[in-house]
């Protein structure tokens, strides 16, 4: 009854989500002729007699970029293996462009039964796997149908949400029945999950995936050759014996540019021929932070404009997806967008400038990767600044101390690596309950 109820709201509710998700921005990269797949007359997958392919869901940019690492596992252990990788936006789908080869793409069907059944006809998946925990109720209970085991991977369970699925205890018992198996970040999402009623023989523990960042040499020759280019291309500075340093704000939000501009234009009375390299959370975005930029007098070179040579430049766009870590590693310095903003967004991933070996700055507000930051914290190898003025003083100190800074870089690593190991955990795992 329960599960009737929900389908009937979300007849209703559906036509708004579909608005917002189709809606035309600015940067925003469309649906085209593929929004049918919403409705799982998705293209079907070539398959031979007897194979099966396996289905992993991950439903945007972040999700994407989370489970890259343990799909290109899966490849090299089994390269013959189909997987089918879904996700619910068109940005995630762009993300997805830079797996061509490794997975098959398809849009995420709404969670209406017959969209689903439909879906899974198409792809003839032998396992569902779900990136941290998108839990739709009509597709987990569809797919359990079928008799398609139900993995949900890297799974998170904040204590706030917790709170709120026991207030809903009923629907989470529709939610939990259709897993076969949880597998947890940290023992205390694990607790959670327990605490909540899922079987405990169900839930496991193995780390965050996203910790094991593979840094490839590309990368780094890359990020070389864009620094040297940065460099190049900087105000020159009239005190010829202090560095250039190259500063990263990533994935920022609405309402933080203009506090990192602030902090940039205060570090620039110090080092003139400072950069910095501004990479907005959202590409709908992307033209409406250029001109602020501008506005704000700032010498500013887009990405996407130039790529092999750079003019003048104080501020440098990164109006592109998929290059944080050539971006990260480019720079000295990285400041984590998300944070500065209230508790809006709780922060972003610390993770890849870490692995990078990059010192971090975040604002006060990062409770969504609470557990990474406090880790960082407690090895000194980030700070934490309450406004654009400490943050401006913060990276001062910091480019000043560059000893300082590597060291802290080198603690950021060392948490990285002591916490390696979660895709070969969590593989193992799946393959143990086959």
């Amino acid at each position: 009854m329960i599960r009737f109820i929900y389908t009937v709201l979300l007849v209703f509710l559906s036509p708004f989500f579909l608005y917002s998700l189709y809606k035309k921005k600015e940067g925003k990269p469309t649906f085209g002729s593929r929004w049918k797949e919403h409705f799982g007359f998705t293209p079907p997958i070539k398959l031979q007699p007897d194979e099966k392919s396996i289905w992993i869901h991950a439903v945007s940019v972040g999700e994407v970029l989370g489970v890259t690492s343990l799909i290109k596992e899966l490849k090299r252990q089994n390269p013959e293996q189909i997987i089918v990788l879904t996700t619910t936006t068109a940005t995630g789908a762009q993300q997805a462009e830079s797996l061509k080869g490794l997975v098959e793409h398809r849009f995420m069907p709404l969670d209406f039964s017959c969209a689903v059944k439909r879906f899974i006809k198409a792809i003839q998946p032998e396992r569902m796997i779900i990136m941290e925990t998108e839990l739709w109720p009509n597709t987990l209970a569809t797919v359990k149908g079928n008799d398609i085991p139900i993995t949900v991977i890297n799974a998170r369970l904040s204590k706030r949400s917790a709170l709120r699925y026991a207030k809903v205890k009923t629907i989470f018992n529709i939610l939990s029945s259709s897993l076969d198996q949880v597998i947890c970040q940290h023992k205390d999402d694990a607790e959670r999950f327990i605490g909540l009623g899922l079987a405990a023989s169900k839930v496991s523990i193995s780390g965050s995936i996203k910790f094991d960042i593979s840094i490839t040499p590309d990368v780094k020759i890359e990020a070389d050759n864009l620094r040297k280019q940065l460099q190049a291309s900087a105000i020159q500075n009239p005190n010829p014996n202090l560095q250039q340093p190259i500063w990263i704000a990533a994935s920022t939000h609405k309402g933080e540019d203009e506090q990192i501009l602030n902090a940039h234009r205060k570090i620039l009375t110090l080092f003139p021929n400072a950069i910095l390299v501004l990479v907005p959370r959202h590409p709908e975005r992307f033209n409406q932070v250029a001109e602020l930029i501008s506005n704000q007098n700032f010498k500013l070179v887009r990405r996407s404009a130039v790529k092999e040579s750079v003019n003048e430049c104080q501020v440098y766009l990164a109006d592109s997806m998929g290059e944080m870590l050539l971006l990260l590693a480019a720079s000295d310095v990285c400041f984590m967008g998300g944070s500065l903003i209230g508790d809006k967004v709780g922060g972003h991933n610390l993770l890849e400038p870490s692995a990078l070996g990059i010192p971090s700055i975040t604002g006060p507000s990062y409770y969504n990767f609470k557990d990474i930051t406090e880790q960082l914290l407690q090895a000194e190898a980030i700070s934490i600044c309450m406004d654009s003025e400490q943050l401006a003083d913060q990276l001062i100190t910091l480019f000043l101390d560059p000893v300082s800074a590597r060291y802290k870089g080198q603690r950021a690593m060392k948490v990285i690596e002591s916490n390696s190991g979660a895709i070969s955990r969590t593989l193992t795992l799946i393959n143990a309950s086959k």
